[in-house]
């Protein structure tokens, strides 16, 4: 699976008694196809995962996957402490047709995630996820930052393809990159210009080709069995390597630099275009451009994803035009003075 350009993760909407509203997070994710994200992650820590029930989680999975144009990327979130469940919504998500998975470190018994029982349990989802597994390292929510060392061990593993790291540590993210470069190159299925093939634009060919039935046999009203046509989507292959992606939209542009392939971003759901804008003109060869609109965004990223957090990316949501609403409890609506705050850093940022 190609995993490349920048990705949001997404919010998951709530009616004020704390139901999850379904069709605001439909609305949202057809709104970000109708961007230039190159996918979202649905259920991240973004996504408020933690706070949701099962029949939550699989409703919300399955709204987004229905939403969600054919040619973005998606991710599913896994968020659960036990191998057991892990895998049970891993193999949701690939009857739903996501492309990936998402996976943190177990916290609950923090105490007890040696490397040894860490890397174990990766390479026990990677073993039988039916889905590519992308390792998420993000330290200040789970007590536990994945060694670059056991980054590198288990990129090897061949359904291992990528890490989400949200350290905000661009040396880390310099590391990892060097760490992996020896891993060997996959060949990935992707576009006739090099974007990435979902699991949902193979199905949409199939299905048109499943469905062919001659024009002449429509005339007089029989049905005979014929080859179908082609499928309508052409491809090319790639060779791609273990892939990394910078958590953090502070350092897009530089981690880039370093040899990162994207970035999977909380700010990018509330300023989607901002975040492309770097990633765009670093791709156009314009390091000049790609500098500036990094340096755009920096604070505003740090303010309202990495101090105030879930609250104030779902209202700057609401500022920017998608529906955020309030967090579940216990995390608290931000107060009218820090919201005049986010509305002052993102007044000059496109959305």
């Amino acid at each position: 699976m190609l995993i490349e350009g920048v990705f949001a993760a997404v919010t998951t909407p709530f009616y004020p008694d704390e139901r999850v509203y379904y069709r605001k997070l439909e609305a949202n994710i057809a709104r970000y196809s109708r961007s230039l994200l190159a996918g979202m992650v649905v259920l991240g820590s973004t996504g408020e995962a933690p706070a949701l029930d099962d029949a939550e989680t699989k409703e919300v999975l399955r709204v987004a996957a229905e939403a969600a144009s054919a040619e973005k990327v998606l991710f599913a979130g896994l968020n659960r402490e036990s191998l057991r469940a892990v895998l049970e919504l891993a193999e949701i998500a690939a009857t739903l047709q996501y492309d990936a998975v998402l996976v943190r470190t177990p916290t609950y018994y923090s105490t007890q995630m040696t490397p040894e029982v860490v890397a174990n349990y990766f390479r026990a989802v990677a073993d039988r996820s039916p889905l590519p597994v992308v390792l998420y390292n993000i330290p200040r929510c789970v007590p536990y930052q994945i060694p670059v060392e056991m980054v590198a061990e288990l990129a090897h593993h061949p359904n291992i393809i990528a890490i989400k790291d949200s350290s905000g540590s661009l040396e880390r993210v310099k590391a990892i990159v060097e760490a992996t470069g020896s891993v060997a190159r996959r060949t990935v299925t992707v576009t006739p210009v090099f974007e990435a093939v979902t699991a949902r634009m193979m199905k949409q060919a199939g299905n048109q080709a499943q469905t062919f039935v001659p024009a002449s046999n429509l005339a007089v009203g029989q049905a005979i069995a014929v080859a179908p046509p082609p499928a309508t989507i052409k491809t090319r292959t790639r060779e791609v390597g273990f892939q990394v992606l910078t958590g953090s939209a502070s350092i897009i542009h530089p981690s880039l630099e370093a040899g990162a392939s994207g970035a999977i971003l909380g700010f990018g759901a509330c300023a989607p275009e901002a975040c492309y804008e770097v990633y765009f003109a670093w791709k156009d060869r314009d390091p000049k451009l790609a500098a500036e609109k990094q340096a755009s965004i920096a604070k505003a990223n740090q303010r309202i994803t990495g101090e105030l957090g879930i609250a104030a990316v779902k209202y700057s949501c609401d500022f920017n035009g998608y529906f955020g609403g309030y967090p579940r409890q216990p995390l608290l609506p931000l107060t009218a003075d820090q919201k005049l705050e986010v509305e002052g850093l993102l007044a000059e940022i496109r959305n």
